[in-house]
């Protein structure tokens, strides 16, 4: 992350969420936000038992000195999954490179709780200086399932990204102890967008990360049968003790997606009990 001079044009925003469990319900009991960002409803299609919640930032992009901060916090035994209505686009910055765009993302999950953070597609502009940093903490018998997604430059303007920077961060930690850290940094025009050890030229990349549990040797088989449906595609899945891994490479989001929901089908029953149930936003 990029520190940047405080700008009063700039949105300045943070949602924190809460959610418990009581009885055989999953409830929203906290729900507070500063600026552009909100959650409306709990939504419930799968039962009271999973919580359904739609994270907005109504306006749309993310700008140079726009700084987002999303904390979601479950209780033990609650589940949720959280979304978003749509891509999130990360604008071109100033060229002087003073003012960069900044999302962290923090997750607290419980003992025995489950939390999905499975956001939509962020399509990076050429010229975007943006900082993307996601944080999960895990108490024991915890579990964590997440999907990011990247498009560099929009294709199908043919637009790519010859200019800016995009840097990333993960950590997913489960009783203090480190699962997974990863740092990326991804420079417009750089040699890392060509090179075979990088982005092989591809426009889109998908990360699928999947904490807290390990992976049975049938699920782990199914996942590494399935093919991207993009011609040209490359994705592969490997695991390690409470961790699963998946990576995607090609030039589609919605190529990328199909290829998330199929492992999802396979992982989400075997690590939390329940079918996949693709949210309803996702169709509109």
């Amino acid at each position: 992350m990029h520190p940047a001079d405080p700008i009063t044009s700039c949105w300045q925003a943070s949602l924190d969420l809460g959610f418990e469990r009581r009885d055989e319900s999953t409830l929203l009991v906290r729900r507070e936000h500063r600026g552009p960002l909100r959650v409306q409803k709990a939504l419930y299609p799968e039962g009271p038992r999973l919580c359904h919640a739609i994270v907005l930032h109504p306006p749309a992009g993310i700008a140079g000195g726009d700084r987002l901060q999303i904390g979601i916090e479950l209780g033990a035994d609650a589940q949720t999954l959280l979304t978003t209505p749509g891509a999130g686009k990360w604008y071109r910055s100033p060229a002087d490179g003073r003012l960069w765009a900044e999302q962290a993302v923090r997750l607290k999950v419980g003992a025995g709780a489950t939390a999905e953070w499975l956001p939509q597609e962020s399509i990076v502009f050429d010229g975007a200086q943006a900082g993307m940093r996601t944080t999960v903490e895990l108490e024991q018998g915890a579990r964590f399932i997440g999907v990011e997604t990247l498009c560099l430059g929009r294709r199908a303007s043919g637009e790519t990204f010859e200019r800016g920077s995009l840097h990333l961060a993960t950590d997913i930690r489960m009783a203090g102890k480190l699962l997974w850290r990863e740092r990326g940094v991804i420079e417009g025009g750089s040699p890392l967008l060509h090179s075979p050890i990088g982005l092989a030229g591809f426009s889109v990349c998908s990360t699928v990360l999947v904490a807290g549990s390990d992976i049975a040797p049938e699920t782990l088989r199914a996942c590494r049968a399935v093919t991207a449906s993009e011609a040209g595609a490359r994705c592969g899945v490997s695991v390690m003790p409470q961790l699963f891994v998946g990576r995607y490479l090609g030039h589609s989001a919605q190529a990328a997606r199909v290829w998330f929901v199929t492992l999802w089908q396979y992982l989400r029953p075997s690590i939390i009990g329940c079918e996949a149930v693709v949210p309803r936003i996702w169709n509109t």
